[in-house]
């Protein structure tokens, strides 16, 4: 159970060789993706507010109005966000996912009313977790609730410390239990969700190098995740990736790049290695200036890209 993360950091970590692939740079190509998709793009500002704004595939790509819900976070207070779940209720929304603040990982809920401002009338948590990511670059839930209630659902929680070990949990009750580790990862900048079954989950991730990769995980204990190359080479300029599901196997993914404040939009379809069907959509709209961006799922949230 993670009461403290950094000592179940030290639990067994594996090593994973990414090697090294050729092949075909990213550029435009076919998609199987017909219809305009879009992803819900969610940030926190420096003040601490939560946004959310449809970023929709279309030709060209469209931003939909941005809303802003103040004093979810103190001002620069958050040091990493996970995807967060928005679920319906009343003309609002519910709201949870998991956040680093000061060195912890925190829990972090609240409801909205119709504009999306706070609801007072429900509690507003972010509660303390376990300490001891301080020296994580990132950290990622994934909530599987299959559509057949026969199904398990479970929750798994990702982060990658600044070494490039990827550590893994599971929840367990009321805890966190570890189910792996993997090494060999120094190289990767941004590791985004792409597909979740019911035996594995699987990244999609560029490294320093230029390399676009998709990294498969099994959800059984202590199992090896497998990396497979996508592309070779033009993906090193992105410092986050971000995804949705696009289609029936697909993927849109938005690339960000942090030196320039730029966004650029792509269909991927499922992937395949190298054979993998990118088309590029463009570059989005807005400025990305905001200190964290992550994706708004839904309660239901299926992804399908591996």
């Amino acid at each position: 159970m993670i009461r403290k993360a950094a000592g179940l950091a030290s639990a067994g970590v594996l090593a994973l060789t990414l090697g090294v692939a050729v092949g075909s740079p990213a550029q435009a190509e076919t998609s199987a993706t017909s219809a305009p998709c879009a992803l819900r793009l969610g940030s926190v500002t420096a003040t601490g507010a939560h946004t959310s704004r449809m970023v929709t595939a279309t030709s060209p790509i469209t931003i939909g109005g941005v809303r802003g819900t103040a004093g979810v976070f103190q001002p620069n207070q958050v040091q990493h966000t996970t995807t967060f779940v928005g679920t319906p209720l009343l003309s609002g929304e519910s709201r949870a996912g998991l956040t680093v603040i000061g060195g912890a990982l925190h829990s972090s809920s609240y409801v909205v009313d119709g504009q999306s401002q706070i609801d007072p009338h429900y509690p507003h948590n972010n509660l303390r977790i376990g300490g001891g990511w301080g020296n994580y670059r990132w950290v990622e839930q994934s909530i599987h609730r299959p559509a057949n209630a026969g199904e398990p659902s479970r929750t798994m929680l990702y982060g990658q410390q600044i070494d490039g070990t990827m550590h893994r949990w599971v929840a367990d009750g009321t805890g966190w239990r570890k189910t792996g580790g993997v090494g060999g990862l120094s190289t990767v900048k941004s590791m985004t969700l792409i597909s979740r079954t019911a035996t594995y989950e699987t990244f999609l991730t560029n490294t320093r190098a230029g390399k676009l990769m998709t990294v498969r995980w099994p959800t059984s204990y202590l199992s090896v995740p497998t990396a497979t190359p996508v592309r070779d080479t033009t993906w090193q300029g992105f410092e986050q990736l971000i995804a949705t599901k696009c289609g029936a196997t697909g993927t849109l993914l938005l690339a960000i790049d942090r030196d320039t404040k730029s966004g650029y939009l792509y269909a991927v379809g499922h992937a395949s290695g190298k054979s993998t069907a990118i088309r590029s959509l463009g570059k989005v709209p807005m400025t990305f200036s905001d200190p964290q961006y992550f994706r708004w799922a839904p309660k239901y949230d299926t992804l399908s890209g591996d």
